[in-house]
């Protein structure tokens, strides 16, 4: 189990995929059961929470994750792919479950208040960290077990467990691998250390500035 899986059916797939590229780890994307086969971690991407959960659900990829994770599969969930492992969402049983938060959908507003910030993440790197948060959701509970990575006013923005790392921005449109790096970690993969320098903005992302 030397890869780490993308699950390619909405969001920042390829900027994922570039990310680990850059730290040499081997990454594949996740489109069915089959191709969950050997991995030591899975990347679930931000998109549309509801519309990736039907998709699970219809082509059997739901099933796949959950023998995976009792196996011992490693789980990162960015945005949407927080509030799948959440085991709360608005009230609500998560569709996934694995991890014991309560999360909150859109909860700074729409689109438009999607925004950047920076932080200090000391499990993560030692240099602030430049966050995304697009549509975001938040992390309003931690339950036994889960430690908060990253607090913010009123919010958890970045949590873990033993094996699952939610974030409620996405690292994967920034430059920076610091997330991607301790997920590999996490994954008991080893990273390059002097990453390719050469990444590139090769996505939507690049033209949509956010203020």
């Amino acid at each position: 189990m030397t890869r780490i899986g993308i699950l390619d059916l909405q969001g920042g797939v390829v900027e994922h995929l570039a990310h680990l590229e850059r730290l040499g780890v081997p990454a594949l994307r996740v489109k069915q059961a089959a191709d969950m086969d050997g991995l030591a971690g899975l990347i679930i991407p931000g998109g549309e929470s509801s519309c990736l959960g039907r998709l699970l659900c219809r082509y059997g990829l739901d099933r796949a994750i959950r023998e995976g994770f009792a196996a011992g599969l490693k789980l990162w969930g960015t945005c949407a792919g927080a509030i799948l492992v959440a085991k709360q969402v608005d009230d609500e049983p998560g569709l996934l479950g694995f991890m014991d938060i309560h999360i909150r959908r859109n909860a700074f507003g729409s689109q438009l208040d999607s925004f950047n910030d920076s932080a200090r993440i000391p499990q993560v790197a030692d240099y602030p960290l430049p966050l995304t948060f697009i549509r975001a959701p938040k992390i309003t509970g931690l339950g036994a077990g889960v430690r908060a990575l990253l607090t913010l006013k009123d919010y958890c923005a970045a949590a873990e467990d033993a094996q699952t790392l939610a974030t409620v921005f996405h690292p994967e449109l920034t430059a920076d691998l610091s997330f991607h790096r301790y997920f590999c970690r996490k994954c008991g993969l080893e990273t390059r250390a002097d990453p390719e320098p050469d990444w590139q903005w090769d996505s939507w992302t690049r033209l949509t500035p956010i203020p």
